[in-house]
């Protein structure tokens, strides 16, 4: 248990820190926004949706409705009216607490609950509220939290957890961060709050520990801010999606920064990059594996030996098994696994089968455990008889100093089923032409398999990706 005055979110502008919110301002004024929300009519079992980036008011929010025994709707500030409108309308919102600019897009929506602007409304809130408030009465299973999934595979879906879903994340996140917490240590990530990874991944066990959370609002992901951010701040812990590492080992400023622990997940970082990782911060990557449906379930520990390709083994209080190649994981006693999609029993049904709850991710076990991920079931390539993962191919061709970023898909071919086609970033200065494509396949031909070369190859500028930062292979397919 931390001092009330120990720091529990340091706010940065990516220089210094420029706010510092203790733990007790955060037990004090989630209980004025409780008292506030409910004077607002929210009750228990209400949804709420939080329109908010990286900033205190956001922890505030999530343990208020806790307490108030609301559900949290966590959404991108980046979502435009389409993708509002659809969330809303579906979680049935009571109330919308965000920040000017979002909040007027959904004013525009013709949305009729109270919209509370944190820089506007939310300090007369609280300064009229009581700092004394009565938990409501929940268990594990009472609904707490509703995320949407990123809609990689389909229309996204809100995956609802209970309170049991810390608890749950706990052995991961500990392990995956080297026995988290240590003494100095204070945790990071670029990744928006309004995401399991986010949330569950950093701010949520970082407070449960008592150690600082960093909250930086730096929109789009800057690779070199990044790393002065790290350095300047003395941050020791950080959750870094793939996307994020690959483009950082593109554009290292060279720069001294070290880590106590690197943690990666949501896609296959590469062996490449997480060799470079290991050598410029001074510690190993530890890549872990989940879903927003049920997260941080298999991933790496100074705990146990490192094996190049592997995304790990499972986590303590997980029973995962291979059926058919696909990734299940037992839902009995497992609380990190959601309670089901909301108001999609059908969906729910789907997912959750004779009492394992299917990921449709493909891997591979080894006789000790360790896991390798192949893909998604859409993202799996066939072809000529071979089932081929894009994911080591990606990391393949982002080994080449040519490459800042790589995607792979399957095209349809009438003699082989499917044919192997990568899209591809250049590396900044690099001009893309037919010798440069010719010099992937060839980096590709002597490190993988002969059936894992693209057979063709698109430079382009970007590559279309979720808000979390995966990659969007199915709008790729589609080109």
């Amino acid at each position: 248990r931390q001092p009330s005055d120990a720091p529990a979110i340091l706010v940065t502008d990516g220089r210094e820190i420029t706010r510092t919110v203790s733990f007790g301002e955060l037990a004090r004024d989630s209980n004025r926004l409780a008292n506030a929300l409910r004077g607002l009519g929210v009750e228990s079992g209400d949804r709420v949706a939080l329109l908010l980036p990286q900033r205190p008011e956001t922890a505030l929010a999530h343990l208020a409705l806790a307490k108030l025994g609301a559900i949290a709707v966590p959404l991108s500030i980046l979502f435009g009216p389409e993708a509002l409108a659809m969330r809303l309308g579906d979680a049935d919102v009571r109330a919308v607490l965000g920040e000017r600019e979002p909040l007027e897009r959904v004013a525009a929506l013709g949305v009729d609950v109270p919209l509370l602007d944190v820089d506007r409304d939310l300090e007369p809130l609280l300064a009229s509220a009581s700092d004394r408030f009565e938990p409501a009465e929940t268990g594990p299973d009472t609904p707490a939290l509703l995320v949407y999934t990123s809609g990689t595979t389909g229309p996204p879906k809100g995956a609802l957890h209970g309170h049991r879903v810390l608890a749950g994340h706990l052995p991961g996140f500990e392990l995956s961060h080297d026995f988290f917490p240590q003494p100095g240590d204070v945790i990071w990530t670029p990744a928006d709050w309004a995401w399991i990874g986010g949330v569950y991944d950093e701010l949520g066990p970082g407070l449960h520990h008592g150690i600082p959370v960093v909250a930086y609002r730096g929109g789009k992901f800057d690779p070199e801010r990044a790393f002065g951010l790290i350095a300047r701040l003395g941050i020791r812990n950080v959750f870094m999606p793939a996307t994020a590492l690959r483009l950082m080992r593109s554009h290292d400023p060279g720069s001294p920064v070290a880590l106590r622990t690197l943690a990666s997940g949501g896609e296959t970082v590469g062996a490449e990059t997480a060799a470079w990782c290991s050598e410029r911060f001074g510690t190993r990557l530890n890549e872990f594996y989940g879903q927003t449906e049920a997260n941080l379930l298999v991933g790496n520990s100074s705990a146990w030996e490192a094996r190049p390709g592997s995304m790990g083994r499972p986590y303590p209080g997980h029973d995962i098994r291979l059926v058919d190649g696909e990734v299940c994981v037992r839902v009995d006693g497992d609380p990190v696994v959601f309670l089901g999609y909301w108001r999609d029993e059908a969906a729910t049904a789907a997912k959750v089968r004779n009492g394992w709850l299917h990921t449709g991710d493909q891997a591979v076990q080894d006789e000790d455990g360790y896991l390798r991920f192949v893909g998604r079931d859409d993202d799996v390539i066939t072809s000529a008889g071979y089932r081929i993962g894009p994911g080591e191919i990606e990391g393949c061709l982002v080994g080449h100093p040519a490459v800042a970023l790589a995607a792979v898909v399957g095209v349809p071919d009438a003699e082989r089923g499917e044919l192997v086609k990568a899209f591809v970033v250049p590396a900044p200065g690099v001009s893309p032409d037919d010798e440069l494509a010719g010099a992937l396949q060839h980096h590709v031909r002597e490190r993988l398999a002969p059936y894992e070369v693209p057979r063709a190859i698109t430079f382009v500028d970007e590559l279309p990706t979720t808000v979390t930062g995966k990659i969007r292979r199915v709008e790729l397919r589609r080109r």
